[in-house]
């Protein structure tokens, strides 16, 4: 039975319809069979019965004749009537079995095949209307409509999550609007403060020069702040539109190119890295700007956290390149997925000199370069960050 459930449509039809005419043949035979013996009965009264034996042994032998059929005048009026339904019958019992029939197997076809995957689309379709994408198309038969109800059900499914997509652009525009609001007013805000203050203690000389100087320096720190927000904004404008250069990434010039980086990190934040490099492959294929960019991103934000030291495994292969970073900071302290979104900060204090894009554009060049970004939290203390990229060929 769960064969025959499953059978193409054309396949279904076809089968229906030989049933149906197999069936119309046995049953037209019986009721032509049924009237030609009704009709025999009725005419059998109105014959002359010695003389039609007479006439089926006239020379000694048997033969087998037709009853015939008496004039109409001859009958009564009901057997009459009962005698041409009889002739109606044997005429167009063929034509009228075989058109009922197949109206029968054309119903069965649609109340089989047709009837429940229509109405599951069609109530699809409502609920697509109504901004309803949490449901289920139960039709699960392997025909093709099942395969058309399997791809709406897909087309639905990417439905809901081109519409979360949509939403999280939504979220994150909001979130850009204000981050600008911020980035901008807050430096603004100093510069009008010490601009402010200079004209009104300056030209008196009520304020001495080494003041004066620092708030000067002060103000070149808020704008190389902007500066620097202007030129994130301009790297997030660019993202999506960013392709990949690949090129052959050798495992010693990676090794090199990464030390480099941590010296600089070692200086700046006067904290110390260990660096191991695991390789099973000396060359990898992939975007090398894109990668030391993410291993830059990484770096900075463990340095940052970090108590006192910072860990990076390097791991190369055929397939894959992995870079871990781990530090001995407080790690994530909320949801640890939102340390990838756009604008997060784990302290607000790194407002005032971090735009909390860094593990967001992390994560989007990951997956760009079919990897991914994940985030964790060591058992005993800090955070550990793995940027997985796949290689191009």
């Amino acid at each position: 039975m769960e064969k025959i459930k499953n059978l193409s449509l054309r396949k279904t039809i076809v089968l229906y319809m030989i049933v149906s005419l197999i069936v119309s043949f046995y049953l037209s035979a019986l009721i032509m069979r049924m009237a030609a013996t009704i009709q025999d009965d009725i005419w059998w009264k109105y014959v002359d019965q010695e003389k039609y034996f007479e006439m089926a042994e006239g020379d000694g032998r048997k033969y087998l004749t037709d009853v015939p059929r008496p004039n109409s005048y001859e009958m009564k009026k009901f057997d009459y009537h009962v005698s041409e339904i009889c002739d109606f019958l044997q005429t167009f019992t063929v034509l009228i079995v075989s058109v009922v029939g197949n109206i029968i197997a054309v119903f069965l076809f649609y109340k089989h095949k047709l009837k429940n995957p229509i109405e599951e689309l069609e109530l699809a379709s409502q609920q697509v209307g109504r901004n309803n994408l949490d449901f289920h198309i139960t039709y699960e038969n392997k025909d093709e409509m099942g395969r058309l109800c399997e791809e709406f059900e897909r087309m639905k499914e990417q439905l809901a999550e081109n519409n979360h997509q949509l939403w999280k652009i939504i979220e994150e525009e909001k979130a850009l609007r204000a981050a600008i609001a911020h980035d901008i007013r807050s430096p603004l805000s100093v510069l009008a403060g010490y601009q402010e203050m200079l004209s009104e203690y300056l030209p008196e000389e009520e304020i001495d020069m080494d003041r004066a100087l620092g708030m000067v320096n002060e103000s070149k720190k808020q704008i190389e702040r902007m500066d620097t927000f202007v030129e994130t904004m301009r790297k997030m404008s660019s993202l999506d539109t960013r392709e990949l250069v690949v090129e052959e990434i050798t495992s010693m010039q990676l090794e090199i190119d990464i030390q480099a980086e941590l010296n600089v990190f070692e200086k700046k934040f006067g904290k110390r890295c260990e660096l191991e490099c695991v390789e099973t492959a000396e060359k990898f294929s992939g975007d090398k700007e894109v990668i030391l960019e993410v291993i830059e991103n990484l770096l900075s934000n463990a340095f940052r956290y970090a108590k006192t030291k910072v860990e990076m495994e390097v791991l190369l292969t055929c397939s894959e390149l992995q870079i871990r970073v781990k530090d001995d900071g407080v790690g994530f302290t909320v949801d640890k997925q939102k340390a990838t979104e756009l604008f997060y900060q784990q302290n607000v204090k790194d407002s005032l000199k971090h735009s909390g894009m860094g593990m967001y554009i992390s994560r989007l060049y990951c997956e760009k370069h079919g990897g991914q970004l994940l985030i964790e939290n060591e058992k005993q203390s800090g955070a550990v960050i793995t940027a997985v990229f796949h290689r191009i060929a």
